[in-house]
């Protein structure tokens, strides 16, 4: 059990980059050699372009809004607005 716990903790030790070690008594010597940059993938915060809305959505875009506004018409509120506008998508 000890043996595991010190193999873990010898691991865990071995993964800490070197910027978060102790330091040492002797100084490193400075690197003159710059790390290349890597390459991004993708700009940040970039988005996908969108597509236009089949006619399927379209038309079913129309029938919620045109629900809705009977609904709010009406006064629905509740259970009575939900009953109101599954019934009136259905149809």
């Amino acid at each position: 059990m000890i043996r595991k716990t010190l193999a873990a903790l010898a691991l865990a030790a071995a993964m800490i980059p070197a910027a978060y070690a102790a330091p040492s008594d002797t100084p490193a010597a400075p690197t003159t050699e710059a790390a290349p940059a890597a390459a991004p993938t993708s700009k940040p915060g970039a988005v996908k372009a969108k597509h236009a809305p089949s006619a399927k959505q379209t038309a079913q875009r129309a029938k919620m809004k045109s629900c809705n506004a009977d609904a709010k018409t009406k006064g629905l509120k509740g259970a009575d607005r939900k009953s109101f506008m599954s019934t009136c998508l259905k149809g």
